[in-house]
């Protein structure tokens, strides 16, 4: 039997499942398959995250930190899991390069795939150049250059922020709310506007879902505090008029059209599974749920469990999560995967 932990995906849920065995005593190989460790706050170059208002470079760049410095864990980037046979305590793992690795348990923290707004053309992304994604916009700010228009480089003086992009919408066939997009879209009007305080921020929505504690801290204090405008609307098309950016819709609080023109428009798009996963799947034996994400066996029984035994998920790779839950699963997964080896010894 071996006692040792394969741990696939270094992003908030990854490095926490390896620091959490690692700080056990236990061996971690730790598989990611970009050339950094990170996920997708570093990859993609997220600014200050949700809800701590830490910047994500300063944030995960210390959870990396943490587990590159833990001689118990071993980090293989640029890496993938070609083949994975075997079973609970005597698991046997072959990289695409040819490591091979022998783990006693598994945990998947894969991740998520962000909507591709092409797939949404109706809505000018793609089209227009200053129809960006709040990824983009995350990248912007945390470059340290600002939120500038695409177009010209000039600074907005009319944004608009479309959520549910890729999110509750079923003839795109994603009918899964991504639960984020609501806090991060309000954090960044929040962002935009103590940057360019003349900027005007819109935010358009079917419902708003900044669920929990994060009410007051985002909805209304974006409203009383920052001033930015909401607006419930169901959106017909994003097009071009004169230089700007035209949004055409419904305000479906008061049942009449609506057309307004904006410097930028922002799409909040949402969490879709990872590309990868039908692969994943077939590699590790694990099922996936209806939407596409990796399969939970019991909440409520042992945390993280997936439908094979000793192989255990974690983080957004079972849907939609913030990083702070993905975090705590990372966690909760790497002690259920420590209870299957102690029990096997």
């Amino acid at each position: 039997m071996s006692d040792s932990v394969l741990v696939v995906g270094g992003g908030p849920a990854g490095l926490s499942a390896a620091h959490a065995l690692a700080s056990a005593g236990i061996k971690v190989d730790l598989v990611e398959k970009a050339d950094i460790l990170g996920g997708a706050p570093i990859l993609s170059g997220y600014a200050k995250l949700v809800p701590s208002g830490e910047w994500a470079k300063d944030a995960i760049g210390s959870m990396v930190d943490r587990v590159v410095a833990n001689p118990n864990i071993k980090v293989h980037l640029n890496s993938v899991v070609q083949t994975f046979d075997g079973k609970p305590g005597k698991f046997d793992a072959v990289l695409k390069n040819g490591t091979k690795i022998k783990a006693g348990a598994t945990v998947l923290c894969t991740g998520f795939t962000h909507f591709d707004s092409v797939n949404k053309p109706e809505w000018g992304f793609g089209r227009f150049p200053d129809v960006v994604t709040t990824t983009q916009v995350e990248q912007m700010i945390s470059s340290g250059k600002g939120v500038r228009r695409p177009s010209n480089g000039e600074k907005p003086k009319r944004v608009a922020i479309l959520l549910c992009v890729g999110s509750r919408d079923r003839q795109i066939g994603r009918e899964w709310c991504s639960k984020i997009c609501c806090s991060v879209s309000a954090n960044l009007a929040m962002e935009i506007r103590e940057e360019l305080p003349d900027c005007h921020v819109y935010i358009y929505y079917m419902d708003i879902r900044t669920f929990g504690l994060l009410e007051t801290k985002y909805y209304w204090r974006s409203q009383e505090e920052f001033k930015v405008k909401y607006i419930k609307a169901r959106i017909a098309e994003v097009t071009g008029r004169d230089g700007q950016v035209l949004v055409k819709g419904e305000d479906t609080l008061v049942k009449r059209p609506i057309s307004i023109p904006f410097d930028m428009v922002v799409h909040a798009v949402g969490m879709d599974p990872n590309v990868d996963n039908m692969l994943l799947s077939s590699v590790f034996d694990v099922k996936l749920e209806p939407n596409g994400f990796v399969d939970r066996k019991n909440t409520y029984g042992i945390m993280g469990a997936s439908s094979r035994d000793g192989v255990f998920v974690a983080g957004s790779a079972t849907g939609p999560e913030t990083i702070d839950d993905s975090i705590a699963q990372g966690a909760a997964a790497a002690m259920s995967a420590l209870a299957s080896l102690r029990e096997m010894a």
